[in-house]
């Protein structure tokens, strides 16, 4: 219970973090987030307090889903402070900011998904605006990408996920169903191949689609500091997510091809 209440509280100050830390937030918007980190907060007690999960994968396989609340949580907590050092400077906000700003212009080169998440602002921002999200996009996208070189060191040089046990094949994916048909081999590799595909694809796709979105609908102003900050956490976050999912579901597909390998030479061997 108190591990299950301590990832609830911090699901909660992940969602509210932005509007404690950025000043004139309005009283509507700070009821709806407090809304929002109670049902995050609530959601995630719920499903850690039982034995079983019944949505969140690799629950037992640590650190895979500690990896990824780490990097969404750095991601959304550096946004924050780079977006309050514009009201109230500080070392370190501008130390990120400047940090930010390197590693976008390394990264805004063309047809990159820096360059392209730049090209999704308004004609009508300022050139500060443009530039901050360029700033935003480059920090955003080191992080997720350290996440991901960091989870792909862990599988293959610590041997996750059997370094320290047994891996539960039904505890850990609960949203994969055995029975659905086809061998459970086949589809864990198809699966792998569609996330990490899928995850290469949306650093580029998303940019694309909220430029399509803009002439249809009235868009999301990427001028608004908290919009700007939870897109550009997920544009960079989703992908990476879908990236180590695809790595993650390779190796149990690994696993089990080399167990079933081991089955079948002791199985040929008794027959000898």
């Amino acid at each position: 219970m108190v591990k299950a209440g301590a990832r609830a509280v911090l699901i909660a100050l992940l969602v509210a973090m932005p509007a404690l830390l950025l000043p004139q937030t309005t009283a509507d918007a700070t009821q709806m987030i407090a809304l929002l980190a109670l049902v995050g907060a609530l959601l995630t007690f719920v499903e850690y307090i039982g034995d079983y999960p019944s949505i969140i994968e690799f629950r037992d396989a640590p650190p895979f889903n500690r990896l990824r609340f780490l990097a969404l949580f750095a991601t959304v907590l550096i946004l924050t402070l780079i977006c309050r050092g514009e009201v109230y400077p500080s070392v370190l906000s501008q130390w990120l900011r400047e940090l930010g700003r390197g590693v976008g212009d390394v990264l805004d080169f063309p047809y990159s998904p820096v360059r392209l998440m730049v090209l999704s602002a308004s004609e009508e921002m300022s050139l500060e605006q443009v530039d901050l999200i360029r700033t935003h996009a480059g920090i955003a996208y080191l992080v997720s990408m350290m996440t991901l070189g960091l989870f792909v060191l862990i599988v293959r040089v610590l041997n996750w996920p059997i370094r320290k046990g047994a891996f539960n094949f039904w505890v850990n994916l609960p949203l994969f169903d055995p029975t659905a048909g086809g061998d459970v081999l086949r589809r864990l590799k198809r699966d792998a191949h569609v996330n990490v595909a899928l995850g290469f694809l949306l650093p580029f796709l998303i940019p694309a689609l909220m430029k399509l979105a803009a002439q249809a609908i009235e868009p999301m102003s990427l001028a608004d500091a908290q919009t700007l900050i939870w897109i550009t956490s997920a544009w960079a976050f989703l992908p990476a997510s879908l990236i180590m999912r695809g790595v993650a579901l390779m190796r149990i597909a690994e696993l089990i091809e080399e167990k079933r390998r081991r089955a079948y030479a002791q199985a040929d061997l008794q027959a000898a």
